[in-house]
Formats: C-alpha cells, sequence, structure tokens
C-alpha cells in the first residue's frame, strides 16, 4: 500500500518547514502533496526549494480549508490518505510505518491515533495531551471524535462517501469522521500513542463567541447527515477537552 499526505497551507511558512520535514523523516516512501491558498509570505519559495521531495503542488486561492483538503484528496494516487495542516508535524520518524502495519494487519478502513497540542513557539513544552481511546460509535452521542491530524482514510473510503463538506468553517473535520464513524461504521482501530503534535491556537476556540459558532457547526453537522442528536452531544464535545489539561 501507498500512503499520500495533504499538507493544506495559507501563509504559514514560519511553520510549514516542521510539518514538510516530519514527512520527509518518515522511514517508508511518502506522497506528500502541499495544497496552498495563495500564500504572499515566501511559503511557495519554500515548498519549491524541497523539489521533487515534495510529490505535488497547488497554489491557488480556495474556498476555505475543507476545500483545500478536498483538492489535495483529489491529487492524492495513494491508497491511504492523511491530513497534516501547516501548524502540525509527525512525533517521530516512524510514525507512518505503524499506521502502515495496523492497516495491513487489521485490514481497516481507517486508523487514528492520539496528539499533543504543543507551545507555538517551544515545541517540546506539551500543554495539552489528547487520548483518543479505542473506538465505540456511542461515544459520539456523549461528545467524543478522533483526533482529525491522526486520523487516516482509505482513498476509496473518500470515493465511496465523499469529501470534506467546504460549507463548514471550523466543524468540516468533525462533519467528516461524524459521516464516516457514526453514520457509515466504515471499520477503524485504534493506535495507542501519540501519532501527531499540533501547535495550540485552534480557530474553533479562541474566544467564547467561536466556541458558540463551533458548537452551532456541530450541530449542524449531524442535521445534514439526517441524524438527530441528543441535546446534550455538543454541550458534552468541548467538556471532553477539560480532561486533556491533566
Amino acid at each position: 500500500m501507498k500512503i499520500s499526505i495533504v499538507t493544506v497551507t495559507l501563509n504559514r511558512c514560519d511553520t510549514l518547514r516542521d510539518a514538510i520535514e516530519s514527512v520527509l523523516s518518515q522511514t517508508i516512501p511518502v506522497e506528500h502533496i502541499i495544497v496552498d491558498g495563495g500564500s504572499t509570505d515566501g511559503t511557495m519559495d519554500l515548498v519549491q526549494s524541497y523539489g521533487t521531495r515534495i510529490a505535488r503542488w497547488i497554489s491557488e486561492p480556495d474556498q476555505g480549508i475543507y476545500d483545500a483538503m478536498n483538492k489535495g484528496i483529489q491529487l492524492a494516487t495513494g491508497d491511504i490518505v492523511g491530513i497534516l495542516n501547516a501548524d502540525d508535524f509527525y512525533r517521530h520518524e516512524q510514525v507512518l510505518k505503524r499506521v502502515m502495519n495496523v492497516f495491513e494487519k487489521e485490514g481497516v478502513d481507517s486508523v487514528y491515533g492520539d496528539l499533543e497540542y504543543v507551545d507555538p513557539l517551544q515545541t517540546e513544552r506539551v500543554v495539552r495531551a489528547w487520548k483518543a481511546g479505542r473506538f465505540e460509535a456511542e461515544d459520539f452521542l456523549l461528545g467524543w471524535m478522533p483526533p482529525h491530524p491522526t486520523f487516516f482514510v482509505k482513498k476509496k473510503v473518500y470515493d465511496q462517501h465523499g469529501l470534506y463538506r467546504p460549507q463548514f468553517l471550523s466543524a468540516g473535520d468533525y462533519e467528516m469522521m461524524l459521516r464516516l464513524l457514526y453514520k457509515h461504521r466504515i471499520s477503524t482501530a485504534y493506535l495507542p500513542e501519540v501519532l501527531v503534535r499540533m501547535r495550540t491556537g485552534g480557530v474553533s476556540n479562541r474566544n467564547i463567541w467561536r466556541r458558540l459558532a463551533a458548537n452551532a457547526e456541530d450541530r449542524q453537522a449531524w442535521r445534514v447527515n439526517g441524524i438527530k442528536a441528543p441535546f446534550y452531544t455538543t454541550i458534552l464535545k468541548p467538556l471532553r477537552k477539560v480532561g486533556q489539561f491533566f
């Protein structure tokens, strides 16, 4: 099997190098695809400096982060697709090999693991730890979801069940995983180790108004899939993050 990694970016030249280097350091061959939204900060100079070590790249305006992810998935030629954003990087050089081993051993449609949030500047300083735990479909009703940057999916699953919905601003990843894991019940396996480190500063949690907007999008994620969630689902979802600080 072959793995493709999609990195979307817009004016993140300051962090993109870490993401690229973490992909290039992997011990198995990887198709790395970079989708840039038309950066003006030297991002494309950085990307082009890697030459053919980056398999494919495009730089053009898009309709948001999930539209950019879709472009990358459509360019991917691998059997498995992972999303690694410009602020994220793999924990070590064996991550993708271990992910691939799980796919081959378990014969599943998807694999996910754990994630650490780190200080934006001192990336060795962990500020939150997200231990996903083993998948139970009904956990979605209790606000559960796997960490999106650790979620790897077979390309044929996207072909069958569709891509990200660009109308979402911050919950497109939640909607996608809800659709695949809960609605369509694709098979999955949990790799119980930290796969990705993410710099803090996510869009959906910057202030109370962002959090309220994110909650509205979470509810919309259920509606667009024709599923009714209990009233407490979107309340419990942000509350589950509290334990990540301890």
